[in-house]
């Protein structure tokens, strides 16, 4: 157990044998609390579409630099060549109502090679990305999650910096909040020294789910201490593009809604703002109780769903502030 002994104890309590290699933050008025087990505290997990939450506050921040507006499409800003896909606006891709698929076409051989040898089934630079998404038919442009959309807002936004994903996600949000392992790694190559191999469900070694095309939905890798800087800065709005957390649509009907990619619900009496994520290896959770100034974030190098030992977690956390 690394970090605080009390919080690693209670982690251990809470997500039991299935999560072996975990870690938890918790964030209060009173201050922040780490603790993992099973790994170092700079050990880093791969946070799944956690990252898509990142990439809706670069799209806050690139609105308020007047880089972009909610109107501006893909085709303003990537080679799409006139395709459907092209007059998809950067506003219905933040709130998944862009009429794109969940995915472009899947690959055959890279689905066998995930389920048979834990392979890594994304890899692809933007420009295959960009190729896979001319050839996509656009559904009718109503609430429906899309890893792919999120994929093309990233990389969308960069274009309309005039650099790469990579690289507005450490200047934008890593450099900025000094966080030291924050990045969204291309190939395995690049993984830091201190990076945790995930498992199925069943105990599985899966390959890192790595890919320049991937970085902006599902891509990005940190530390459960940058994690927690991070959702500090969430509470206090000192994160860039904070206004992503504000919801601004329905999702699925009025109960859940959406800003820039983080969901809002109403929670035994509370509103809950979250996002949480899943790889082939790994399990992620992060929600804040903006109310009441908390916020709790799991990450499990397994992947089993940490959903509720989340929600959970928040939810007592922010009674005993209360009490």
């Amino acid at each position: 157990m690394h970090g605080d002994a009390k919080l690693a104890e209670k982690l251990v309590q809470r997500l039991g044998p299935r999560h072996p290699v975990a870690a938890v933050a918790t964030v209060t008025p009173s201050g922040t609390t780490v603790a993992t087990v099973g790994a170092p505290l700079d050990a880093d997990f791969e946070i799944g579409s956690i990252s898509k939450g990142v990439t809706g506050l670069l799209y806050a921040d690139a609105l308020e630099r007047g880089e972009v507006t909610p109107s501006t499409t893909l085709g303003d800003l990537l080679d799409l060549a006139g395709s459907p896909a092209a007059g998809v606006t950067l506003s219905s891709l933040s709130t998944h109502r862009s009429g794109l698929p969940r995915l472009p076409a899947p690959s055959v051989r890279k689905t066998l090679a995930l389920w048979l040898h834990g392979a890594n089934p994304y890899g692809e630079t933007v420009d295959e990305l960009l190729a896979q998404t001319r050839a996509v038919r656009l559904g009718p442009p109503r609430p429906h999650y899309s890893n792919l959309g999120f994929q093309l807002l990233g990389h969308a936004l960069a274009a309309a910096a005039g650099t790469t994903f990579t690289a507005l996600l450490d200047t934008r949000i890593a450099t900025p909040l000094g966080l030291t392992t924050f990045y969204a790694p291309a190939t395995a190559s690049d993984l830091h020294p201190g990076a945790l191999t995930g498992r199925t469900k069943r105990g599985r070694r899966r390959a890192p789910w790595t890919g320049e095309a991937l970085a902006p939905a599902g891509g990005i890798r940190t530390t459960i201490t940058d994690l927690a800087h991070l959702t500090e800065t969430l509470l206090t709005g000192e994160a860039p593009g904070t206004d992503a957390l504000t919801p601004v649509a329905d999702f699925t009907g009025k109960v859940v809604r959406i800003g820039a990619a983080w969901i809002t619900l109403d929670r035994l009496g509370r509103t809950i703002t979250w996002h949480n994520g899943g790889t082939g290896g790994f399990s992620t959770w992060l929600g804040l109780d903006r109310a009441a100034g908390t916020a709790v974030a799991v990450l499990s190098a397994t992947a089993v769903s940490v959903d509720h030992h989340g929600f959970t977690l928040l939810a007592e956390l922010t009674a005993a502030e209360g009490s």
